[in-house]
C-alpha cells in the first residue's frame, strides 16, 4: 500500500467510518469514501479540509444492502482510477432488543446491512483486489466474539462476518489476498445514537424484561462513559490497512483484547455467561 493505493471505505458518513477516511487520506492513500445518504457528507468533507487531506478524498454513493449500488460504485472506482487496493467494511447498523419483543423481519434487516452488505461488497471487489495484490479489512466488534444481552440480532450479524472472513482468508491468500477483521470495544461515536429506538417506550413495553433491559442500559452507559475515541479506533484500522503482514484478528483498544481474550480461553462458556450475566441483574 502507497501513495498509488486506492482504498473504498463504506459507511464514512461519521463514528469510525469518517476518522478512519481522514485517516487513511492522512497515511497518503486515494480513498474513495462511500456512504448510502451523500446529504450527510459536508461532515466528512469538512474533516478532510481541515486535516489537509481533501484533494484524497472522494465521496461516493454507495448502499451495501443493493447489489445494483454496490456494483455501479465498484465499477465507477475501476473506470477512474485503474484499480481497487484495499476494502475496508465499516457500514452497520445496531438493533437493541430481544427475540420474543421483535420480528424475524427486524433480526433479517439487521442482517442484511451487517452480514450480507459485508458480503456483497466483499464478493465484488475480489475479482479487482486479486489483480492489485491487495487486501480486505472488515470492522466487525467485540460482539462479533462474545454474544451480549438485549443485541441478539447485532451480534448474531457480527458473528457471522467473523466466520465468513475467518473461513475466506486462507482461501483469498492463495490469490494473494490478505484478509484481516477489527473489532472495536465501547467508541464514542455517532453509531450508538443511531440505533433506533425509543428507549422510554421500548422500556415501558418491555413487559417481563424490562428489569433486565434497565439493568443492561445503566451497564452500558457507564462503559460508554470511558469510550475510545473514533479516532483512536481509526488509527489501528489504518495501520491493520497499511501494514505488510497484517494479523488477521485486530482489537482496537486494551479493554477490547481483554474481553475477546476471556471469550477466546472459555472453553464451555461459563465464564462468559458468568459476565453478561451481571449485565442483565
Amino acid at each position: 500500500m502507497d501513495t498509488t493505493s486506492t482504498v473504498l471505505i463504506t459507511g464514512t458518513s461519521s463514528g469510525i467510518g469518517l476518522a478512519t477516511a481522514v485517516a487513511a487520506a492522512q497515511a497518503g492513500l486515494r480513498v474513495v469514501a462511500t456512504m448510502r445518504d451523500l446529504g450527510k457528507a459536508d461532515q466528512l468533507r469538512k474533516a478532510a479540509a481541515e486535516a489537509g487531506v481533501a484533494e484524497l478524498v472522494e465521496v461516493k454513493h454507495l448502499d451495501v444492502t443493493e447489489p445494483a449500488s454496490v456494483a455501479a460504485c465498484i465499477a465507477e472506482v475501476i473506470a477512474e482510477h485503474g484499480r481497487l487496493d484495499a476494502l475496508v467494511n465499516n457500514a452497520g447498523a445496531g438493533r437493541l432488543g430481544t427475540v420474543e419483543q421483535g420480528t424475524v423481519a427486524d433480526v433479517r434487516a439487521t442482517m442484511e446491512v451487517n452480514f450480507f452488505g459485508v458480503v456483497e461488497t466483499t464478493r465484488a471487489a475480489m475479482p479487482h483486489l486479486r489483480a492489485s495484490g491487495g487486501r480486505v479489512v472488515t470492522v466487525t466488534s467485540v460482539g462479533g466474539v462474545v454474544g451480549q444481552p438485549f443485541n441478539e440480532a447485532y451480534c448474531a450479524a457480527k458473528f457471522a462476518v467473523e466466520g465468513f472472513m475467518e473461513s475466506l482468508a486462507p482461501v483469498a491468500a492463495t490469490v494473494g489476498v490478505r484478509v484481516s477483521v477489527v473489532e472495536p470495544g465501547a467508541v464514542a461515536s455517532e453509531f450508538v445514537a443511531g440505533v433506533t429506538v425509543d428507549l422510554a417506550a421500548t422500556l415501558a413495553a418491555a413487559g417481563p424484561y424490562a428489569p433486565a433491559l434497565q439493568a443492561y442500559v445503566d451497564r452500558t452507559r457507564g462503559a460508554f462513559a470511558g469510550a475510545q475515541s473514533a479516532v483512536d479506533a481509526a488509527a489501528v484500522i489504518v495501520s491493520t490497512l497499511t501494514e505488510k503482514q497484517p494479523a488477521f484478528r485486530v482489537q482496537t483498544s486494551d479493554v477490547a483484547r481483554a474481553f475477546v481474550a476471556a471469550k477466546l480461553a472459555d472453553l464451555d462458556g461459563s465464564a462468559v455467561q458468568a459476565s453478561t450475566g451481571q449485565w442483565v441483574s
